[in-house]
């Protein structure tokens, strides 16, 4: 099997590319707002398609990925509500489950699953 010519800095920084050129340097930028450097823009004009084809990849992995936590973020306390709306405000989401349809305990698995894969879902206060 021949060695891959992929190289994974290239691929890294075309991840995190702006590809519009900001008018000041006439050069690409970083996500965040930086500008590429002149070695940056170097390394990313020297890219192969392949390279350029499995940043595009890994662009889109991350955007349906976000796309599909932002769905989940909307559709959990949709989902919630109307079991809470059936007990006392002090209630958690344990006080839930047991309420809920066999359907709907089946989405909430994948909803957590989405927002915390990790088992830990953390939720901003007002504080």
């Amino acid at each position: 099997m021949p060695l891959s010519n992929i190289r994974l800095d290239v691929v890294t920084l075309l991840c995190d590319a702006d590809f519009r050129r900001l008018p000041d340097t006439n050069r690409w930028s970083h996500l965040d707002g930086r500008p590429f450097t002149k070695a940056e823009q170097t390394l990313a004009f020297s890219a192969t398609r392949e390279e350029f084809e499995i940043a595009a990849d890994q662009i889109n992995r991350e955007f349906d990925y976000r796309r599909e936590y932002e769905e989940a973020v909307e559709a959990l306390p949709q989902l919630l509500l109307p079991y809470f709306a059936q007990l006392p405000d002090s209630s958690t989401v344990s006080d839930v489950l047991p309420l809920m349809s066999d359907q709907d305990r089946a989405e909430y698995n994948r909803l957590r699953d989405i927002l915390a894969p990790d088992g830990y879902l953390n939720a901003p206060t007002d504080e």
